[in-house]
């Protein structure tokens, strides 16, 4: 294949020194979901906000890119909790995006879990999800309603840990010891564990914990918390941004704009600006210093420590002691295809594919890691977003896109990972075209009729989103990680915040309420009416 041209898909505003418009009351770091979530809830209470973005667009995860006549999205696949403005996760939305984006929902059989030839299909709503998991799994319908009770019981113990993440130390201890001795015991316990004292069943096991690529680990190091938090936030179905992922920055920017702030690409932070141990801004790739009284970073935890805060900064020993006590989640490989036809004619379905080759996911996951080439693929997604968006066809008539993620071991592309992007030689293309070619072979196992439909397709090895280690969750989300305290948005160097999926959890609600907690603790009592207007609503 000839050298790939960059994508056209552009959102946002180039960096020039120039351009810059201060003074600013806020730097952001990165145009994440939660990066911009905060800028934007910041803005929308007077604030200007600068966000800077070093990818050519805005979004982060988020964000689409185009070629070759072909356009897809990065890293959302399925939203839920998009179907009533009743929700957390759509009332953050509507309030962002003063309601522009829209949104289509997926089939009602949203997801749909192969384990080896068997499929049971998660269906959405409570009583249809429950009658869909009893059909396939006679007797078992005791534990199934347990569950459902137990996913009720995480949430219900969530405000709680989520008010811990803003109040100060000398509240949070306190409130901690009471959320602990009122949550459920099974709260914070690994998924497998909690299920398995449910029932013995592994097939349904497998079934409920169908969705661990959603957070990138298997059941048996998951904490149940996660787990419950995607499985509930999915209860009522899938939904996909009409016009695709890149509308989601579309529509964030012009409130940021609104509030007289900015959002630039191209801008590559160096390093963050401490003076008499305080955060006072960031000192840009070009040399050039912009200055604000509160820096706020969605660049991750490890970024944020280990890269960006200069040596001389208060507490970065003490920070990156820390970061040993989390580790990097999963890194993955992410096949994007184009088909000259349209979804319909080619039967894509408005459904996520989930397959696995048997329901044992911690043992599948082993070996491949041990043998990859000679193993089974332990975990295949397929993603039809050209069937999720209904005005794909109008903007690309005649045409269908397909995504395939599976597991891509940081490792595998070490050697390649200082090359510039187009230029890692032949070697490198190899690797990945043989990747490629197992997975193309996953997706014709089960739609044959795409055999010879394939017009165009390109695996991506590592993300513009600067992780160093491809890990697209930010942190695991093991029983740990919830016990640390320090991931939260204040940190203890004055001025600096945390914003994003660490503070919180992953995926895009997650890193959104990661942002509405980062925007509650710059704001203080001034974000009072908004966090009552958001959890309560």
């Amino acid at each position: 294949m000839s050298s790939p041209k960059p994508s056209t898909l552009r959102v946002g505003r180039r960096y020039r020194a120039n351009r810059l418009d201060g003074p600013y009351d806020a730097i952001v770091i990165g145009s994440g979901i939660g990066g911009l979530t905060t800028a934007a809830c910041l803005s929308k209470l007077g604030k200007k906000v600068v966000v800077f973005e070093q990818h050519y667009t805005a979004g982060g995860f988020t964000h689409s890119y185009d070629r070759n006549g072909y356009e897809w999205d990065v890293g959302v696949h399925y939203i839920g909790d998009m179907g009533s403005d009743q929700t957390l996760g759509r009332r953050l939305f509507d309030h962002i995006t003063d309601g522009q984006l829209k949104w289509a929902p997926l089939d009602d059989h949203y997801d749909r879990i192969f384990l080896g030839d068997r499929h049971v299909d998660l269906v959405a709503g409570p009583e249809a999800f429950k009658a869909e998991l009893a059909r396939a799994f006679p007797g078992e319908e005791r534990a199934i309603d347990t569950y459902l009770d137990y996913l009720r019981q995480v949430a219900k113990a969530m405000p709680g840990l989520v008010l811990g993440k803003v109040l100060p130390d000398l509240a949070a201890g306190p409130l901690r010891k009471r959320v602990n001795r009122r949550a459920p015991a099974f709260l914070n316990k690994p998924t497998r564990e909690v299920l398995e004292s449910l029932t013995g069943h592994q097939e349904l096991i497998a079934v409920l914990t169908g969705q661990w690529g959603d957070n990138g680990l298997p059941p048996a190091e998951s904490s149940f918390i996660i787990h419950a938090l995607i499985a509930r936030h999915y209860l009522y179905g899938g939904y996909y941004p009409i016009g695709g992922a890149s509308e989601i920055a579309k529509t964030i920017i012009p409130v940021i704009q609104r509030g007289g702030g900015e959002v630039f690409t191209y801008a590559d932070v160096a390093e963050i600006l401490i003076e008499r141990g305080k955060a006072v801004g960031v000192r840009m790739a070009d040399g050039t210093e912009v200055r604000a009284p509160r820096v706020i970073s969605n660049a991750g935890v490890f970024n944020t420590f280990d890269t960006l805060l200069p040596a001389s900064a208060p507490h970065r020993d003490d920070y990156r002691q820390k970061l040993r006590t989390v580790e990097r989640s999963m890194a993955s490989n992410c096949l994007y295809i184009g088909l000259q036809d349209t979804a319909e004619n080619l039967g894509l379905p408005n459904t996520n594919y989930w397959i696995y080759p048997g329901p044992d996911y911690e043992r599948h996951l082993r070996d491949f890691m041990a043998a990859p080439e000679q193993t089974d693929l332990p975990l295949v997604y397929i993603s039809f977003p050209s069937a999720k968006d209904p005005s794909f066809t109008a903007r690309y008539p005649g045409r269908a896109t397909i995504e395939i993620v599976a597991p891509g071991p940081y490792a595998w592309y070490a050697d390649w990972a200082d090359k510039p992007w187009g230029k890692r030689g032949e070697d490198y293309e190899a690797k990945k075209e043989e990747y490629a070619q197992r997975l193309l072979a996953k997706l014709y196992e089960k739609f044959p009729q795409l055999k010879g439909k394939v017009d165009y397709y390109e695996l991506s090895t590592d993300y513009f989103c600067r992780y160093r280690k491809g890990e697209i969750y930010g942190l695991d989300h093991t029983p740990e990680r919830f016990e640390q305290d320090w991931l939260k948005p204040k940190t203890r160097i004055p001025g600096l915040y945390l914003t994003g999926q660490d503070v919180m959890t992953c995926g895009v609600v997650g890193a959104m309420i990661g942002g509405l907690l980062t925007t509650l603790a710059v704001s203080g009592l001034r974000g009072l009416p908004l966090a009552k207007r958001m959890f309560v609503g």
